[in-house]
């Protein structure tokens, strides 16, 4: 047997590789995208997740507080007893949030309400489980973004005759109007105020028409863009616009109805 001692042992000696530039700058964009990734992806959570909870939390205990107060003898009265005014809203809205009030329309409606912001009323929408606080005016930050369904300034106040407008967010902050969609005719909407209740029946659904349409939210409403929808004469209406498709302003989406009872306090 051969003699092993003293014989060399060999030793691997293992070295970090070292990265050529070009796989540096990659490994750094590969970073780079994926903590964009992140930052966008939480981004979606806050505007589709975060803001609805906040708002329904928001509109939900709105509308308790003005049914605690309705039970209060003596409190102020509700807007529909107050002088009407011409004031626009302090927050105007957007063309992408919904049909814009006309600025200077031919007939001026009457007003029903003041433009402030404060919530008078709850609309209730059984078919698709929808209470929400009815504010006056529809400004995003003071009104439709809290959740609340935004009253048009300028038409007429819950349960008188014209037409009585809303508008409201389809998706984020709350999206009260989510399923409007989902209306047909025949089916019951109440509007109650301190002074009494007020019940319409869904009659005509628009599926799709301009923002600037601003027929639907006149007197006596009937798109302009498409006239075959609509009414020719005077009454109580009740009007709902909101945008679609979902996740997009490119349309309006919008639900008449008329009144066909009203119980006074």
């Amino acid at each position: 047997m051969r003699d092993r001692v003293g014989a060399r042992v060999p030793v691997v000696v293992q070295t970090r590789g070292v990265r050529s530039a070009p796989a540096r700058v990659l490994w750094v964009c590969a970073e780079s995208v994926v903590t964009c990734g992140v930052v966008i992806l939480l981004l979606v959570v806050h505007q589709l997740w975060w803001t609805n909870q906040q708002a329904r939390a928001a509109a939900t205990e709105q509308v308790r507080v003005l049914e605690r107060e309705w039970e209060i003898p003596g409190s102020p009265a509700s807007p529909e007893a107050e002088t009407p005014s011409e004031t626009e809203p302090e927050d105007p809205p957007e063309p992408t949030v919904s049909p814009p009030p006309p600025a200077e329309p031919a007939t001026r409606p009457r007003s029903g309400a003041p433009a402030s912001s404060s919530a008078y009323a709850v609309l209730r929408i059984p078919r698709i489980g929808l209470t929400a606080p009815v504010a006056r005016g529809i400004g995003k930050r003071s009104v439709l973004d809290k959740g609340y369904v935004g009253h048009y300034p300028r038409t007429a106040a819950p349960g008188r005759p014209g037409n009585f407008a809303l508008a409201g967010h389809r998706n984020t902050h709350g999206e009260p109007f989510r399923y409007v969609n989902r209306l047909r005719a025949g089916d019951e909407i109440t509007v109650r105020t301190r002074d009494g209740e007020y019940l319409y029946r869904v009659d005509q659904v628009l599926p799709q028409t301009s923002p600037r349409d601003i027929g639907v939210i006149a007197p006596v409403p009937r798109s302009l863009v498409k006239p075959s929808y609509g009414y020719s004469a005077p009454g109580s209406y009740l009007t709902l616009t909101t945008c679609t498709p979902e996740f997009s302003s490119a349309y309006r989406l919008i639900v008449w109805a008329k009144l066909v009872s009203a119980s006074r306090r």
